[in-house]
């Protein structure tokens, strides 16, 4: 499996802009679909957005549309969260997921389908 490392999170206002980036190691990370994930405390994880293995195809959960885009650089291995105009609600600890996904460009939202998980880092917004 790929092994995922988060990096960015930090405490903003609300308003603000962050990047959040995942470093992937040890497969090739083209053949990967990715997704970004959050979870507050006592909350459930959701899904926040999710990108095909060639950058092709995202898919955005209804709360972030329109303020958060997702990108990678397969040539850096990494995949990026742009986030803007922050809300104290997307205040959350970040995960980065991966999928293999040799066969095909789809993109996924369904935490099961994602095999490879980073350590997560946290943003909080405050207001």
């Amino acid at each position: 499996q790929v092994q995922l490392v988060e990096s960015g999170g930090e405490l903003v206002q609300a308003g603000g802009s962050l990047r959040l980036s995942c470093a992937a190691s040890g497969r090739t990370f083209g053949n990967y679909a990715m997704g970004w994930f959050r979870q507050a405390p006592g909350n459930e994880r959701e899904f926040v957005a999710a990108i095909s293995k060639t950058g092709i195809t995202t898919y955005y959960a209804d709360s972030v549309k329109g303020r958060f885009t997702i990108s990678r650089d397969n040539a850096k291995n990494t995949v990026y969260l742009h986030m803007n105009s922050l809300k104290p609600e997307d205040t959350a600890a970040y995960y980065c997921a991966a999928k293999y996904s040799f066969l095909d460009e789809g993109v996924y939202y369904n935490p099961s389908h994602f095999g490879s998980w980073g350590q997560g880092t946290q943003v909080t917004v405050s207001s």
